[in-house]
């Protein structure tokens, strides 16, 4: 029985090891030419590492760390020594406002992406596919089939929908799903999908030289929180901010490039000013993450999980992975692996049925 998995994220890496650890038949596809999905890490040429999408776990999560020490990868302690600033939305700074924000929390060195870089590694190259961007899947008398956008077929006898639910809504399904199942696909924010970041990349720490933290909150922006992202031995020194105005504002480059450099000069001091390189990574204009709905700001933590309307698609066949779907970890990466999980368990026990 073969499985074919649409999305390269950590959920369908993840589902796909299992597999190959299982001896199954199994195919996992991705649209970008990158494994990782919204785990991005940009790597320097002098070794640094910079995460451009989640960057976070803690503790309490206990499926990436078992899976971190399996990989024989090492975590650290997000550095969080020295005080905090808060900027007014006057533009005046304050030192010493509130705490650090992540501390307790883990890093991973060489960043996230080295956890699904090594997860990627583990899959057979006949087994996986970069560049298959897939348009449709359809459900045949013999199985199912999904349809790449050069008109490549692939035929399996089930599909796991590793992304999330708002994107899965822009595949072309045959037969249809239910309204109900499209409706409830779109009701599903996109976790993050509408954040941007940005990462500004220096040769010296030298906000820890005078006694900060390098956490920051604002009220001006267009950064609303700062923290230190430096990697763990040397490969250069980093500070990161959520910006904080919404997408429709943020689509000048250029000029929210200038923006950003200021907030750190005016928050940081001179120092600031030059940066080795300065990094954003719009998530909000990425296809392959978000949605128009997507736009629309998230205040609080969703409520995730897998609603009514999407379970036993097409008898069982179609099934759905990703982070949004995950009933305890919902949103972060402990719930990609979560996800996982569950589809796992329940592919295995449709296996044992067959």
């Amino acid at each position: 029985m073969k499985t074919l998995i649409i999305g390269g994220g950590l959920s369908g890496l993840a589902l796909a090891e299992r597999l190959e650890a299982d001896g199954q038949d199994y195919e996992i596809l991705e649209a970008r030419e990158r494994f990782g999905g919204r785990i991005l890490t940009e790597r320097a040429e002098d070794g640094g590492y910079f995460d451009m999408g989640p960057a976070w776990f803690w503790p309490g999560q206990p499926r990436i760390a078992s899976l971190i020490a399996r990989l024989g990868l090492k975590k650290f302690d997000q550095y969080a020594v020295g005080e905090l600033l808060f900027e007014d939305e006057n533009g005046r700074v304050h030192r010493g406002r509130g705490f650090a924000s992540m501390e307790g929390s883990w890093r991973l060195d060489g960043g996230l992406g080295a956890l699904t870089q090594a997860l990627a590694d583990k899959i057979p190259a006949d087994r996986k596919r970069l560049n298959a961007h897939v348009v449709s899947v359809e459900k045949t008398k013999e199985g199912c089939r999904a349809v790449l956008d050069d008109g490549t077929l692939i035929e399996a006898d089930r599909v796991v929908l590793a992304m999330p639910p708002r994107i899965m809504a822009t595949i072309k399904f045959d037969p249809p799903l239910p309204d109900r199942a499209i409706q409830a696909m779109n009701a599903v924010p996109t976790w993050m999908a509408g954040q941007a970041k940005a990462m500004a990349v220096y040769d010296t720490p030298f906000w820890r030289n005078v006694g900060l933290s390098g956490d920051a909150m604002s009220r001006r922006g267009p950064m609303g929180e700062i923290h230190d992202a430096s990697a763990l031995n040397g490969g250069g020194y980093a500070l990161f901010g959520f910006i904080g105005i919404p997408p429709q504002a943020r689509s000048d480059e250029q000029a929210l490039r200038q923006a950003v450099v200021a907030q750190l000069v005016r928050m940081f001091g001179p120092e600031a000013a030059k940066p080795r390189a300065l990094m954003i990574k719009d998530w909000a204009f990425d296809p392959l993450t978000a949605t128009d709905a997507d736009a629309a700001p998230v205040y609080s933590h969703p409520a995730y999980g897998l609603p009514d309307g999407l379970k036993n698609l097409w008898d069982g066949d179609l099934v759905l992975a990703g982070t949004e779907v995950a009933q305890g970890f919902g949103g972060f990466v402990e719930g990609a692996l979560e996800a996982a999980e569950a589809t796992h368990k329940k592919l295995s026990v449709q296996k044992s049925a067959a």
